[in-house]
């Protein structure tokens, strides 16, 4: 019998520390989400490099929430320190009531120390490093006028926050942190709820890079309503070639202006464009491949788990968080038109030269956006390729996003 009773005595702590007693409906509800999310990034290969460790690090947190454990500063007798083998000499020491504790602090969870690079606005310049070392810059310098494209789609972030602004639910700092999730642009999101709305940092942070995921599905039906099948069809003239004295000064050039006229922006900016430089001056070949590979997949793989452990249950089954979601889709849907519209303008100003499907690839999604232009393009004509011109936008969206937080980190900080 009392074999039985310490049998039992075990299965009930075993009971009360799994996961069944202490996770909630909200826990179980993120887990489930997460499990689509894998689906789409394994099935559908929807941008999987980002949206699977997102997923994983969402499932694992709603889990194991202690993963994500604060660190906690505890009193512990003489008794209890000698207990755990540890030198009473080498902690700091308080006296109450007549009795002496020694303050002990519990490690956090393994992500709280991985989510360090996220809050202090580690990783994301170092992913603009990566993403600069594997940008082609030369459709945006043999065509500057992609440039006026790539601002185009920031209109979308601008008419966002005013709209957030104005429904009073959040404030200007938090509006501008949702806004900017119109630009596609995971990184530049992460950096600017940082600084302005760290509170709100993982259902931003969820929800920028799902949408970046999702392009492929969100943009092709809002290009085909606000453009015409003989739009659609136009074919480019060849972009003319690009000298490598132009590919190397135009990384210098951009820093030098946006570090003297937007300094918010110079951290992303800078870092994307040193990463190009690595690439076009062709002498440091070792560091371009090192930030290219090495470096961004380490980054990718910390900030991807670490933004999707945000997202537990309590914490992101909220209105709020709807609320973030909903208005993070129609800034994204509305940057896409933006980009669309402008390109039927450049359609109208040069005669039907300018196919304005490269409009849409004016948000920051490299290069899924441009693929995606180039996708819906050949539908209507199979010999038409756009991949190449929808690069300028593509990138100048890159730059452009990063400027767009600058501006809002300027006038809100």
């Amino acid at each position: 019998m009392e074999i039985l009773n310490q049998l039992w005595t075990i299965i009930s702590k075993l009971l009360e520390e799994s996961g069944f007693s202490q996770l909630s409906w909200e826990n179980y509800v993120m887990v489930a989400v997460s499990f689509v999310l894998m689906y789409l990034a394994i099935k559908k290969q929807f941008e999987p490099l980002l949206l699977l460790p997102i997923a994983f690090g969402m499932c694992l947190v709603n889990l194991y929430p202690a993963i994500m454990g604060l660190p906690e500063m505890q009193l512990e007798t003489l008794e209890q320190i000698q207990a755990q083998n540890l030198d009473p000499s080498t902690f700091a020491t308080v006296v109450k009531d007549g009795v002496t504790y020694y303050e002990h602090i519990t490690y956090g969870g393994l992500f709280y120390y991985l989510y360090q690079g996220v809050k202090l606005g580690i990783y994301p310049p170092l992913i603009f490093l990566g993403i600069g070392c594997m940008t082609d810059f030369g459709p945006l310098i043999a065509n500057p006028k992609s440039f006026i494209l790539g601002a185009a789609a920031q209109i979308g972030i601008f008419l966002t926050f005013i709209c957030a602004t104005a429904m009073g639910i959040f404030t200007p700092n938090e509006a501008a942190s949702i806004a900017i999730i119109g630009g596609a642009d995971g990184p530049t999101a992460i950096y600017v709820t940082t600084k302005l709305a760290p509170q709100l940092l993982g259902p931003i942070a969820v929800a920028a890079y799902s949408y970046m995921a999702l392009v492929p599905i969100i943009q092709p039906p809002i290009m085909r309503l606000l453009t015409t099948k003989k739009e659609r069809s136009v074919v480019m003239g060849q972009l003319r070639p690009v000298s490598k004295l132009e590919r190397i000064l135009f990384p210098i050039i951009v820093v030098v202006l946006v570090a003297l006229l937007l300094p918010d922006a110079a951290p992303l900016v800078g870092m994307l464009m040193l990463g190009n430089l690595f690439k076009e001056s062709g002498v440091v070949e070792r560091i371009n491949k090192t930030a290219q590979n090495e470096l961004m997949n380490i980054i990718t793989i910390f900030l991807g788990v670490t933004v999707g452990a945000t997202a537990s249950g309590k914490v992101f089954l909220t209105m709020q968080t709807l609320g973030i979601i909903g208005l993070g889709l129609f800034a994204f849907c509305l940057a896409t038109a933006c980009g669309v519209l402008f390109g039927k303008l450049m359609y109208l100003a040069t005669g039907g030269k300018v196919n304005p499907l490269i409009g849409s690839a004016g948000v920051s999604a490299v290069p899924m956006a441009a693929r995606i232009s180039q996708k819906v393009g050949q539908e209507e004509n199979p010999a038409n390729f756009l991949l190449m011109h929808a690069m300028g936008p593509n990138v100048a969206g890159v730059i452009g996003s990063a400027v767009a937080a600058g501006v809002l980190l300027s006038v809100l900080k």
